[in-house]
């Protein structure tokens, strides 16, 4: 496949969709989970929209993203980042509530103000809790590709696994769920060591 069928670019598409994905939802759920925990009148407002909408299946939610993204690149996007974001957004939200109380009545007691609070203290407190938590939805995100391809797509691995399942390609469909699941590994090792070599006080 790597050699006849140009699989390595089916690859790299992927990968690309899902660290767009990822970031995008990294970039948004961060912030908004720990504003979520750290103010009740945004907590009142969120919480029950980000509860609701992360029990609603993606896979159904597609057609309703084709028709509101068209068929190009970013209903694949939104599909990845609708089964990541809504999940990470809680686990931020749950991480900034494990903040050892007695931090934050620290720093109120030397004069800092809520937002440094939030950002100089919480943040950097929870900051070893968070790269864990992105680990692990990383790899929810890499269990969505299949479902973002296999729709209106002319490549990547989902699409690979899709066509070769067209064909009863049994042993090309195992090289692409294979493919995944290498790639999902070796990048859960990498930010495993990285969360290793930058939190060794913990």
């Amino acid at each position: 496949m790597l050699i006849s069928q140009n699989f390595i670019e089916d690859i790299w598409i992927s990968v690309a969709r899902v660290w767009a994905a990822f970031l995008l939802s990294a970039v948004m759920a961060i912030p908004i989970g720990i504003w979520m925990s750290s103010y009740r009148i945004v907590g009142m407002l969120t919480e029950p929209i980000v509860d609701f909408i992360r029990y609603l299946p993606v896979p159904a939610l597609v057609p309703l993203l084709i028709i509101w993204f068209g068929i190009g690149e970013s209903s694949k996007i939104a599909v990845l980042w609708m089964g990541t974001f809504f999940q990470l957004v809680l686990l931020i939200g749950d991480d900034t509530k494990r903040v050892p109380p007695e931090f934050v009545e620290t720093g109120f007691t030397l004069g800092a103000k809520p937002r440094q609070i939030t950002w100089h203290i919480a943040y950097r407190s929870m900051l070893p809790n968070i790269v864990d938590n992105l680990r692990i939805t990383l790899g929810w995100c890499w269990t969505y590709i299949i479902i973002a391809e296999i729709v209106a797509a002319n490549a990547g691995i989902g699409h690979a696994i899709w066509a070769a399942r067209r064909f009863v390609k049994t042993p090309e469909v195992m090289a692409g769920i294979l493919t995944v699941g290498i790639i999902g590994l070796v990048t859960d090792q990498v930010i495993r060591l990285a969360h290793r070599r930058y939190f060794r006080y913990l």
